[in-house]
């Protein structure tokens, strides 16, 4: 066997594990960890601005692709606490990703020695394993669990927490006879499957609903071809948007509160029956849970035992990982209807496909300032099947959910259940990261965008070309529009006279100046006309320059995105789409 220290052997795990890109920042008690990764090589470190930043570029980089496990590093102290809101944001949305830190030396912990925290009892809730590592011989094992832990079941993030003499002690390791633990995963039983199957085919007015837990399985295909084989329309939840394209006789749009198509919820409403594969039913989906349910029967398959019966107890629920549950449903989907047992869906697909067809909310404007609904016809113009749009929360998100287009899994990627602002950029340096050559195209409002606005100094230090669609209003425009219940505009104004930028007309920060000050491109729009050909140079400026291009259009300082509180109660805040030139983006529109 080879003698090394703690720290290398770590990072031949890492390395073993399928690791080939790290995201973080040194410091005195991680310094070893760094050592290691110089002498053994074989890592691409990105250093971020900030560890809170590097933690959301860990979960980019992950939900970027499949079999993808991101690793972000920090010091002691603050850099771990830091991370904590990655941490978060990873846990809600089952996206693996593993978080090393430093630590002071095992003899000082609680003796008050700078920068010591237990780091591990503070993310512990947030993760399937955080811990600090006491003995140096025990760090190939941890390393070896947090890999097989963050696989099996429900995905989520570990914690490693490593003191700097516990690093530094050399241990025998053999790198060669190393191989990672085979991941857990439960698996439904044939017994199940014929037993959703018989009541999906009892129901009149079936309704698949595909959730992250299809993305996460990268079951996308397999999806699709039950919904094919059985006639059955799709809903994809935020985070499962994608597993069916948009463009699909079968995609019956998203359902939500805020987050959705008219016809999506039009046609919820009308089934009688829901099989639920990999969701959460989280609250913008269901909304009020006696509305979303009634008259409706539900199957659950998902691959945590206790998120079946969480939010309400279905008539039938199926502990599975969401692959090998699909698995299954197409294989006896497929007997079935060799033997014709599988009834004639197209009644009822042809009635959701012609709410698809009809039900459209205006997207042309031709207003100045410009109306947000613009910015988003124009990017499903300038952007093909194959963009990978990134965003998190806002009403730029909400918008962008209701109104663009998505044809693949992910390619919305989205901190659906956190939401924490700032997320954007790092996320989106994370996915550019693992998709090199993608068309990767963020999108923010001005507050998410100026809350991790340092990283985009990382996309001009290491050439992580990615184009950042920022729509400025000068508001906190969510919070804003929530306000309006407490009859207030209270604190939400980001609107300034800046000294230095008179032609922003009080539009407050000079996104441009920021953005070129840390080293990358921006355009600045300001009339409709201009959103496609700003557009169209940016993917040209991408290419020539490899760094990060913001598009920045000034929209109007108010505009009252459609929400609710029922699915049966959204407003609509804004005339409808009334012919096809309303809405000259929407799929299957057919308005005249």
């Amino acid at each position: 066997m080879t003698r090394m220290t703690a720290a290398q052997a770590a990072v031949e795990i890492l390395k073993k594990e399928g690791v080939s890109h790290v995201f973080g920042l040194p410091g005195a008690a991680i310094n070893p960890f760094y050592k290691a990764m110089e002498t053994n090589g074989g890592l691409q470190h990105i250093l971020a601005r900030h560890v809170e930043g590097a933690s959301h570029m860990a979960e980019g980089y992950t939900r970027a692709t499949a079999g993808n496990i991101g690793v972000c590093i920090g010091t002691s102290g603050p850099a771990g606490t830091d991370m904590i809101t990655g941490l978060y944001s990873a846990s809600a949305d089952s996206v693996p990703i593993l978080c090393i830190t430093g630590q002071a030396p095992v003899a000082k912990l609680h003796k008050e020695d700078f920068q010591a925290v237990d780091i591990a009892s503070i993310a512990g809730p947030l993760t399937k394993m955080a811990v600090t590592v006491m003995e140096a011989g025990q760090v190939p094992g941890t390393f070896q669990q947090a890999f097989h832990l963050m696989r099996s079941g429900r995905p989520g993030p570990v914690l490693i927490d490593l003191p700097i003499d516990v690093q530094m002690t050399e241990i025998e390791f053999d790198v060669e006879t190393y191989e990672p633990l085979a991941a857990y995963k439960p698996a439904a039983t044939r017994a199940q499957i014929e037993r959703a199957l018989d009541m999906l085919a009892a129901a009149e007015r079936p309704l698949l609903v595909a959730g992250g837990g299809v993305v996460n399985a990268d079951a996308a295909e397999l999806l699709v071809e039950l919904a094919e084989l059985t006639g059955t329309p799709v809903v994809p939840t935020l985070m499962g948007w994608g597993t069916i394209p948009d463009d699909h006789d079968l995609n019956a749009g998203m359902v939500g509160l805020q987050t959705s198509r008219r016809y999506g919820n039009a046609t919820m409403l009308a089934a009688d029956f829901v099989l639920g594969i990999g969701n959460r039913w989280a609250n913008r989906h269901t909304g009020g849970v006696d509305t979303y349910t009634a008259g409706r029967t539900f199957v659950h398959v998902d691959i945590e035992p206790t998120q079946i019966g969480r939010v309400f107890a279905p008539d039938f629920g199926i502990a599975s990982d969401a692959k090998v549950a699909l698995e299954l449903f197409v294989e006896v989907a497929r007997e079935r209807k060799v033997a014709g047992n599988l009834p004639d869906r197209a009644s009822w697909a042809a009635d959701c496909l012609e709410r698809k067809r009809t039900m459209w909310r205006k997207t042309h404007f031709d207003d100045v300032p410009i109306k947000p609904q613009r910015v988003y016809e124009e990017m499903n113009r300038a952007f093909g099947k194959e963009a990978r749009y990134v965003s998190t929360i806002g009403l730029s998100q909400i918008q962008a959910a209701q109104l663009l287009h998505v044809y693949a899994p992910r390619h919305w990627i989205n901190a659906g259940q956190a939401g924490p602002l700032g997320w954007t950029v790092p996320a989106a340096l994370g996915v550019a990261t693992a998709d090199p050559d993608g068309t990767v195209v963020a999108l923010s409002g001005d507050y998410d965008f100026q809350f991790m606005i340092e990283e985009l100094a990382v996309g001009a230090q290491f050439n992580i070309p990615y184009i950042h669609v920022l729509v400025n209003n000068a508001y906190l425009g969510l919070i804003r529009q929530a306000q309006r219940g407490f009859e207030m505009d209270y604190c939400v104004q980001l609107a300034f006279d800046n000294i230095n930028s008179p032609e922003l007309s009080g539009y407050g920060v000079d996104h441009v100046k920021v953005a070129e000050g840390l080293g990358c491109k921006a355009i600045r729009v300001f009339e409709p006309d201009g959103i496609l050909p700003a557009l169209e140079q940016a993917k040209k400026m991408m290419v020539e320059h490899r760094v990060p291009i913001i598009v920045e259009v000034i929209l109007e300082r108010i505009t009252n995105v459609s929400m609710g509180v029922e699915i049966d109660n959204i407003t609509e805040f804004e005339e409808l789409a009334g012919n096809g030139d309303d809405a000259p983006t929407a799929l299957y529109a057919n308005l005249d």
